[in-house]
């Protein structure tokens, strides 16, 4: 692996995804808890596929979200990484920055630390100008973790997720941004 595809903080790592992650990772996207604030859980074919998607990311844009790991403590915690929207919004095109991670490796601030990496990534080797995050409104933690980031709201960016149906308690989203340094 080169450079790009291997960031670590020390006490983070980010790498590509091996075979053995998919079903860690599949039991985490059936968790009810770590998808609250999606539309549903994934199946292991939904998860299988989403991984799919994140590698082919990697072969067409260079960037992805990475599968995250502690050393000496877990070969897999989630993912963190950047991705590409892939809805029509003001805001979009985008880059976002986002994570996903296993309940019990919450609260050890893991995702602002690897989200650091993947910040620095896209700021430094990739150049991008802006990086964005985005949730449902009601997710707080993951709203915790864009403030850590140093990230910014505007309220007047927040917006209705157009995959999300009318009506549904996840459709609106708020909007946080991060310009390069």
């Amino acid at each position: 692996m080169s450079a790009f595809e291997t960031l670590s903080s020390g006490r983070v790592l980010l790498r590509r995804w091996r075979d053995a992650d998919r079903e860690a990772f599949a039991a985490m996207n059936a968790d009810v808890r770590v998808m609250e604030f999606f539309r549903s859980p994934l199946s292991r074919a939904e998860s299988d596929a989403l991984v799919d998607r994140i590698e082919a990311s990697f072969s067409e844009r260079g960037f992805g979200q990475w599968a995250v790991e502690v050393p000496g403590v877990a070969d897999f915690i989630g993912f963190t990484g950047l991705s590409v929207a892939r809805f029509s919004a003001p805001f979009t095109p985008c880059v976002e920055v986002g994570w996903r991670l296993a309940v019990e490796h919450w609260g050890h601030g893991y995702a602002t630390e690897a989200a650091r990496l993947a910040l620095g990534h896209g700021f430094g080797h990739l150049a991008l100008p802006e990086i964005v995050s985005f949730t449902s409104a009601t997710n707080l933690r993951s709203r915790a973790v864009m403030e850590r980031l140093a990230m910014r709201r505007d309220p007047a960016d927040d917006f209705d997720h157009p995959s999300i149906a009318e009506g549904h308690p996840l459709r609106r989203h708020v909007l946080y941004r991060l310009s390069a340094p």
